[in-house]
């Protein structure tokens, strides 16, 4: 079954662009009509570059940085007028040793690329998105739903994002919409090339969970706020 959206003349912001899932996450908001405006601190150079420059206008900001999230968001406002939809995908993953064995600068980065990234982005967005009864999707991870071994900070700066998303929903209940996504494991070209020997028919293409982030900034999910939604399939 094909389904489709029109985003034609809403203006969505992308955090984390330059990378699979925000590359595929601005794709598909181009397909659909929106004004995309994309936003990483890596700008997308080179014929390997996942992000299409031409199918976004680009932004280059470090989105740990409060200074440059609000200049980020003031540029995309004074350029197109507004924000209709914010996707926080900016992230990361490290993981691999317990708690004990765990650098705070490994703690530092998690908490600062998944969670921080989020937080300032909302923040600075919000008030556009409230002008307009906007939309924000951000990106958590089924691991967030509980406790494991070897990657506990990750775990722990992706239930930030999840209870930071419910959080959203709640203060801005009736003017902005807020959600998450928890994938598992994606199927990018770095996760390929750290898993070799994983069954990679069971990992979720980033184009699918695109889609459903599409999705919940519609009009279709305007009764859905406050939601984690599992995008992992079989994985």
């Amino acid at each position: 079954m094909s389904v489709s959206f029109d985003f034609d003349g809403r203006v969505a912001l992308v955090t984390g662009a330059s990378g699979a899932l925000g590359s595929a996450a601005c794709e598909a908001f181009a397909d659909a009509g929106a004004t995309v405006c994309a936003t990483d601190v890596v700008e997308p150079e080179g014929e390997d570059a996942l992000l299409d420059p031409e199918m976004v206008d680009f932004y280059r900001g470090d989105l740990t940085d409060e200074s440059e999230v609000e200049t980020v968001v003031e540029r995309v406002v004074d350029d197109h007028g507004g924000i209709d939809a914010l996707a926080n995908v900016a992230g990361t993953w490290k993981g691999g040793s317990p708690v004990e064995e765990t650098d705070v600068a490994t703690f530092d980065l998690l908490f600062d690329v998944n969670l921080k990234t989020a937080f300032l982005a909302s923040k600075h967005a919000l008030p556009h998105l409230q002008e307009r009864s906007g939309a924000i999707v951000s990106v958590s991870a089924r691991s967030s739903l509980r406790g494991g071994e070897g990657d506990g900070p990750y775990r722990a700066s992706k239930a930030g994002v999840r209870l930071l998303t419910e959080t959203l929903a709640e203060e801005n209940e009736g003017e902005v919409r807020a959600n998450a996504v928890m994938p598992s494991v994606i199927d990018t070209p770095a996760n390929r090339e750290m898993m070799p020997d994983a069954d990679h028919e069971t990992w979720v293409d980033p184009a699918d969970i695109a889609e459903v982030m599409l999705f919940l900034c519609s009009d279709a999910a305007s009764v859905t706020s406050g939601a984690a939604v599992p995008v992992y399939g079989e994985a």
